[in-house]
C-alpha cells in the first residue's frame, strides 16, 4: 500500500494585474526585485501576519467589552492591590 505524502510546496499558476506586479517590484527591497517567487512569498507572509494581528486585536477588543471579563479584571486588580504593601520594593 502506498503512503501519500503532502508536499511542502504548493505550485499554482496565477494571473496578476501588470500594474500590481510593477508596484510590488518597485516597492520591494533590492534582494526581492528580481526574485518574483520570493517577493510573492514575503508579501503573503506579511499579509498573513497582519491578518493574525488584526484578528487578535479584534478578539482583545471584544474581550474588553465583555462585562463578565471586565468584572474579573477588576477583581484581579483588587486582589493584587492588597499585595502592594507587602514590604517588597519594586517587585524584588
Amino acid at each position: 500500500m502506498k503512503t501519500q505524502h503532502t508536499a511542502n510546496t504548493v505550485r499554482r499558476s496565477i494571473a496578476l494585474p501588470r500594474k500590481l506586479v510593477e508596484e510590488a517590484k518597485s516597492a520591494a527591497p533590492p534582494e526581492l526585485k528580481e526574485n518574483f517567487n520570493r517577493l510573492v512569498i514575503v508579501a503573503l507572509e506579511d499579509f498573513a501576519a497582519r491578518r493574525r494581528k488584526q484578528t487578535f486585536e479584534e478578539a482583545m477588543s471584544q474581550m474588553g467589552d465583555d462585562p463578565e471579563i471586565r468584572t474579573q479584571c477588576q477583581t484581579i486588580v483588587r486582589e493584587f492591590t492588597k499585595t502592594e504593601g507587602d514590604g517588597l520594593a519594586n517587585g524584588n
